[in-house]
């Protein structure tokens, strides 16, 4: 048996199938490549001394993804793939609707139609909006303030009424924070194409030389320095989360959702200032206005994970740029060169 996994050779999903293939799973990776490369499974290879299988295959291809299924046995799907930048879902929501909604319904659809129902979804902390007070927890009522966020929350109400309708459904809803951080042997990290849409991506170019100086989104909110305060997850933790969801979906009927995060809040100010005390490097920022519909304050209540999933963050602040740091420094070209 097989586990399918979208979006692979992206930032979270390559994390992912490193743990997963130290448990010496079979791995199916589709993924469109459209902010990804193929070159991060030869760095999965490299770590691990493993393969995947890999199938070019865009998520709204009904024919192709049907053509997946029936190829392979599948036991369970982690589904990563989808469109992830906020200032661009304002720009070009249609394609956020079509990518990550219609496509999400397309991977449902043929997931049931070939009797796989155990998912794990890779959501959003966007879903709690821009009302609920920190800490974030899983009861409090849903928004969105922008198309990415309202894809979210349109497919996590998709996967409840999916549940709802067949009880054989078993779904984890992963409302995952703010990840950052790489893999520890400096081989994968994030690699935005173009200008990098988080912070610590940002923050690691400017740092390297790629990109001038950093932009700072407001500094007149109502925390200790201004900036904006967000719970910043090691995405080795994050992916060890999804390996945790996989192994309870056992013991998950319907559709639940879980906050993945440390639980802690970090400002922008604090990240620059501990990066450039790791890399040696000056990081020059510049005050910008807010951006609409951003929050303040946002971390997450984690426990439930820990009552469900027997998971919690294990790496602090300091690992976090530590590898982050590494993997810029090591690849400031992402896959492309290694030095």
């Amino acid at each position: 048996m097989s586990l399918l996994i979208t979006g692979g050779t992206g930032y979270i999903g390559s994390h992912t199938i490193v743990e997963l293939l130290k448990l010496n799973k079979d791995i199916i990776v589709v993924d469109n490549l459209s902010n990804s490369s193929t070159l991060v499974l030869d760095r999965i290879t490299e770590i691990t001394g493993k393969t995947v299988t890999f199938i070019k295959v865009d998520i709204c291809d009904e024919s192709a993804l049907n053509e997946v299924f029936e190829q392979n046995n599948i036991e369970a799907v982690v589904h990563f793939a989808g469109l992830k930048a906020v200032g661009e879902s304002n720009e070009i929501p249609l394609s956020y609707y079509q990518n990550n909604v219609s496509g999400s319904v397309t991977l449902f659809q043929t997931m049931a139609k070939h009797g796989v129902k155990n998912l794990v979804f890779s959501s959003s902390a966007t879903v709690y909006g821009e009302n609920n007070p920190a800490p974030l927890d899983e009861t409090m009522p849903t928004s969105a303030t922008n198309p990415y966020g309202q894809t979210k929350l349109m497919v996590e109400n998709i996967l409840f009424d999916l549940a709802k309708s067949d009880s054989e459904w078993s779904i984890s809803c992963l409302r995952y924070f703010n990840p950052i951080g790489a893999h520890e042997s400096g081989l994968i990290g994030e690699n935005p194409n173009g200008i990098p849409n988080n912070l610590l991506p940002y923050v690691a170019q400017v740092a390297v030389g790629r990109l001038p100086q950093l932009q700072v989104f407001g500094d007149d909110y109502d925390t200790p320095d201004g900036t904006g305060v967000r719970d910043y997850i090691h995405v080795v933790d994050l992916a060890i989360g999804h390996v945790k969801a996989l192994e309870s979906l056992i013991d998950i009927q319907g559709c639940q959702p879980i906050n993945i995060g440390t639980g802690n809040g970090t400002s922008v100010l604090e990240i620059v200032n501990s990066f450039k005390d790791i890399s040696g490097r000056d990081i020059p920022y510049a005050i910008v206005p807010r951006r609409a519909g951003d929050i303040g304050t946002v971390y997450a209540d984690a426990t439930l994970a820990n009552t469900l999933l027997g998971w919690q963050a294990e790496r602090n602040l300091n690992a976090m740029i530590k590898d982050t740091w590494r993997w810029q420094s090591e690849n400031p070209n992402g896959f492309e060169k290694k030095v």
